[in-house]
């Protein structure tokens, strides 16, 4: 069994990514394979510090979403296995590694994929100089891909950071707290996400409209995944969900449901509870129960429908193949893991 194999059975259980066709998942189980080289080998130097700050991640695995998706995305082209597809996948997930770092510094986080973080097993600065070395590296990646390329990576920065900017600082005097959180979560997670697909189309030859299709799927699940899990945050038990419940709570972050639920007649003692970060068990508990009665929960079920059905609407621009329905799937489940 390749270790990819393994990957491929976390993406079905984390993605709910479906493959029935036994040649796809070769496909792409040889092309994460292929990526993960890149990788390892990206991530070693001859600095001792800087080797092994950035292998920690790196061989900590995860669910290599974003490579998997630009893999999937070639799929839709001539050339699904190419060089160029394999270089693009792995400068994807180079930056999505890089953000970890810096997320975690400015977090505080402690944890990060079952081991210690960086910058808790180092500190501040080595997480953060870890972060920026692996965003040099992706853009030397994609340096080789031509200009276009590295124009599209330039943007997806952008993105990245003005997300990020924008959710420290939280909406403007008058700006709707709702669309100022869905925006933001479209540049944090949708913008590198629509990257990999319009990067997957690109370099394997497919249709500027599929290209186009990619992108724009790409965006819309990226946000919606962060929604579905905005809502297990708060609906799910920790034994069925597998991670400890109210953690946005207990770092004082709003999420959507958060946001409905104080958007329309809000619960005076919920109010007084979302001031701040939560660090009592009993008053984590008391949120939680207070926004499972409130009308937050099901507003934001319906925002995750609502995108899941545009996900899908984007892959009928797309010819009927393997590759879609593994796609659909993804759009699929979106909704079904939030139940």
């Amino acid at each position: 069994m390749s270790v990819r194999d393994g990957t491929i059975d976390e993406l079905r259980a984390a993605v709910g990514l479906q493959i029935a066709d036994e040649e796809l998942l070769r496909t792409l189980v040889a092309g994460l394979e292929n990526v993960e080289e890149i990788l390892r080998e990206v991530a070693s130097s001859d600095v001792a510090a800087i080797d092994e700050a950035a292998r920690h991640l790196v061989d900590a695995g995860g669910k290599r979403f974003r490579p998997m998706f630009t893999l999937l995305a070639a799929q839709f082209g001539k050339d699904g296995s190419g060089e160029a597809v394999i270089t693009a996948a792995a400068a994807v997930e180079l930056v999505h590694l890089a953000t970890l770092y810096h997320d975690d510094v400015m977090d505080e986080a402690t944890m990060r994929r079952g081991a210690p973080s960086v910058n808790a097993r180092w500190d501040n600065s080595v997480a953060i100089l870890t972060g920026d070395y692996l965003f040099a590296h992706a853009s030397r990646l994609v340096a080789d891909l031509g200009t276009d390329a590295a124009r599209i990576i330039a943007e997806t920065f952008g993105e990245l950071v003005t997300g990020q900017m924008r959710e420290t600082v939280g909406p403007r005097d008058g700006e709707d707290p709702v669309e100022h959180y869905l925006s933001v979560i479209g540049q944090k997670t949708g913008s590198l996400i629509a990257t990999a697909g319009r990067f997957g189309g690109m370099f394997s030859g497919a249709e500027p409209e599929h290209v186009e299709a990619l992108h724009r799927f790409g965006e819309i699940v990226g946000t919606a995944f962060q929604i579905s899990d905005d809502i297990i945050d708060i609906a799910s038990p920790s034994d069925t969900s597998g991670k400890s419940q109210g953690t946005d709570l207990r770092e004082g972050v709003r999420t959507l449901p958060m946001h409905y639920a104080l958007s329309h007649d809000p619960d005076p003692r919920l109010v007084t509870l979302l001031s701040g970060p939560l660090a009592d068990d009993a008053l984590v508990e008391e949120a939680l129960d207070l926004l499972r009665r409130s009308g937050g929960l099901e507003r934001t079920r319906e925002t995750l429908a609502d995108y899941a059905r545009r996900a899908q609407e984007e892959l009928a621009a797309l010819p009927a193949s393997a590759a879609r329905e593994a796609c659909e799937s993804v759009a699929d489940y979106l909704v079904a893991r939030t139940h």
